[in-house]
């Protein structure tokens, strides 16, 4: 039987499932780390094929280099697969030459920078040792590249997004397309899945990662979503979504879910179905869940449903207080929007975490000073606030060229430290210190400690929880 190991390597903790952000945990201000669903979707399939299958979320498991060679060695693996990121894709490569030395398999690394780069940046990264990079939806791409690789089965230029070593050059297959059905997937495979790694922030409780849907037809400059998963949106049904909720609840007792989707109320029939068939079901007041929204389109009723359906939290991308900003990025919503979300968001009783963005080229210091005085105005419940990284292929990334904003290449950074030399008259070091001033003078706000110490005065597992994120953030953001 043909061995497969799938793996994220030792190291900082990133989100490597989430292709469009690529979270950097350590860094931010309230992130957790997420399920490493990409690897579970793979896993399952190769399982139905009959493959052996070994997974391991090295980094979220504080492993070493040393605990990796001791599991290859005794697994012995003929195909072994690496998530990788923008930020750490140079380690990650490092890394894979390292196994090679004392390993001799086949690997493939998969991630959003190989969703159709250019040769000339191909270039730049050793992949002596890759067999295949995978750019494309790993769910559907894995089953029939390791039949391709490890059983001689197909065609590998009919497979799409990947970029294959025909042992003389890198050879890309066809990009921009995406398969529709996504019910006709298997679950992720928690079983290999070390779930208690992955937790709710507050409560420390163990939570899952359902991914509910892809692509999203906004415009925003900045972001891969339209780019790495259509702009056509794609929703599994309700049915299927909630028979892998059960799945989670009744097989491996979660009970707290993310539900991943570019934008989840972006459909409000379908988000209102959803929390139709959770209220409704024997599961109502027993699950609770997060997930991400636009400011519009937003409506007040599909909010209160989220809310009797166990909302804990709603994660809104208000971007900016800048006007021209808002413009320039194409968010497709207005100031005014974000103040009616907002508003409507806290009138249905649910906690809101808000993102923000500075450091567009463009902007001045007068830009960010209007969304620092945003944040306060908006008030939410916590904020991120992220440096605008421009990722290759992106609008963002072009308007940096024409700004000669840009610093280095277009790999190896994140939106803590993106590879600009700042905006065209804010210097990167400026703009990480008023970031830094900015978080700080929202959650050092008395009437905000207050807030949240009432919060969790009844549990010492939230204040615990809350303590510890507090402490990262001070020591972030002073030192």
């Amino acid at each position: 039987m043909n061995k497969v190991m799938l793996l994220y390597p030792p190291g900082k903790a990133y989100q490597r499932s989430e292709d469009r952000a690529q979270c950097n945990i350590e860094d931010s201000a309230v992130a957790s780390t997420h399920a490493c669903n990409d690897i579970g979707y793979a896993a399952s399939v190769l399982i139905e094929k009959g493959y052996s299958v070994f997974l391991k979320d090295y980094q979220t498991e504080l492993a070493t280099k040393n605990q990796v060679k001791d599991d290859i060695e005794a697994f012995l693996p003929d195909l072994i697969f690496i998530s990788t990121t923008n930020a750490t894709i140079y380690e990650d490569l490092d890394f894979i030459n390292w196994i090679k030395s004392f390993h001799d398999c086949l690997f493939v690394i998969k991630g959003a920078i190989f969703y159709n780069p250019k040769k000339s940046l191909l270039e730049t990264l050793d992949l002596s040792n890759v067999a295949c990079m995978v750019g494309g939806e790993i769910e559907f791409i894995m089953g029939p590249l390791t039949d391709y690789l490890l059983r001689g089965i197909g065609n590998i230029d009919q497979i799409p997004g990947i970029i294959y070593n025909n042992g003389k050059d890198f050879i890309s297959t066809k990009f921009d397309c995406w398969s529709k059905n996504l019910d006709e997937l298997p679950f992720p495979a928690r079983q290999l899945m070390n779930n208690a790694l992955y937790t709710r922030p507050d409560t420390g409780e163990p939570m899952a990662t359902i991914s509910v849907g892809k692509g999203c037809p906004s415009q925003c400059i900045y972001c891969l979503t339209p780019i790495i998963s259509g702009k056509n949106v794609r929703l599994r049904s309700v049915q299927n979504v909630f028979a892998e909720i059960e799945e989670c609840y009744y097989k491996y007792g979660i009970k707290n879910f993310f539900f991943k989707a570019d934008t989840f109320t972006i459909d409000n029939e379908w988000a209102s179905e959803l929390c139709d068939k959770i209220i409704n079901s024997p599961l109502c007041g027993k699950i609770e869940f997060t997930a991400n929204s636009r400011t519009k389109p937003l409506s007040f009723e599909l909010l209160q449903k989220m809310k009797a359906a166990g909302c804990f939290m709603i994660a809104v991308g208000f971007e900016s207080g800048s006007e021209k900003t808002m413009k320039l990025i194409k968010k497709g919503a207005t100031i005014e929007d974000s103040i009616r979300a907002a508003s409507l968001i806290k009138k249905a009783g649910i906690p809101m975490l808000g993102f923000f963005m500075v450091g567009f080229p463009w902007e001045t210091k007068e830009d960010i000073r209007q969304t620092e005085k945003f944040i306060l105005k908006l008030n939410p419940d916590f904020i991120e606030i992220h440096i605008a990284m421009p990722y290759y292929g992106t609008e963002l990334y072009q308007y940096c060229v024409e700004y000669n904003t840009l610093s280095d290449l277009a790999w190896g950074n994140d939106y803590y430290a993106p590879n600009t030399i700042g905006t065209s008259s804010v210097s990167l070091d400026e703009v990480i210190k008023i970031k830094k001033r900015m978080q700080l003078r929202f959650y050092l706000r008395p009437i905000y400690i207050l807030k949240t110490l009432k919060k969790c005065i009844t549990s010492f597992t939230v204040f615990k929880n809350y303590m510890q994120h507090a402490i990262k953030l001070l020591k972030k953001n002073l030192f």
